[in-house]
């Protein structure tokens, strides 16, 4: 009986490490700094997420996922013609040793449905999926504070009227 109770241990004990070997890789190949996301108010069920990530190696940011909202996409905001127009894109190159900017008016998460208001000073836990060349993929997880942003509306990132594509939401 004590043999099979050892065995057990030992094999939880490599399970248990090996998971937290490979969540430890993941944090190492990316690294996300500053991250942080905007409030909303009671009516707004869209915001954005923000961050600066650095990989180590050659990485594509393919999705992401958070308990605060339904949906999370990778959003794209570029200007066409006269227009500022938004769209989610299917991944996002993480050159090695770059620096990539997820930003208000440029790249950044995007939060939609959210399940209830997100107030400033709450912190909301973003998983972002990375691919590597080989197709191997790892998740981090990132604690993004949430913040008002200064000078503009809190809805100012919830309205979305471009995003008639969320409409199967």
């Amino acid at each position: 009986m004590n043999r099979f109770k050892t065995l057990t241990l030992a094999l939880t004990t490599a399970l248990s490490l090996a998971t937290f070997a490979g969540s430890v890789q993941a944090q190492a190949a990316v690294q996300a700094k500053d991250p942080w996301v905007r409030q909303t108010i009671a009516t707004q069920k869209a915001t954005g997420a923000f961050m600066t990530l650095t990989a180590s190696s050659d990485l594509k940011l393919i999705s992401a996922s958070s308990p605060a909202a339904r949906v999370v996409e990778i959003h794209e905001m570029a200007m066409e013609g006269d227009i500022m127009k938004m769209r989610a894109v299917p991944s996002l190159d993480l050159p090695s040793g770059k620096a990539v900017e997820l930003k208000p008016g440029g790249y950044h998460i995007m939060l939609i449905d959210v399940f209830s208001p997100l107030k400033a000073g709450a912190t909301v836990k973003v998983e972002l999926e990375v691919e590597d060349k080989a197709q191997k993929r790892s998740k981090i997880t990132v604690d993004a504070p949430v913040r008002a942003m200064a000078g503009m509306p809190a809805a100012g990132h919830g309205d979305h009227g471009a995003h008639g594509a969320h409409k199967g939401h």
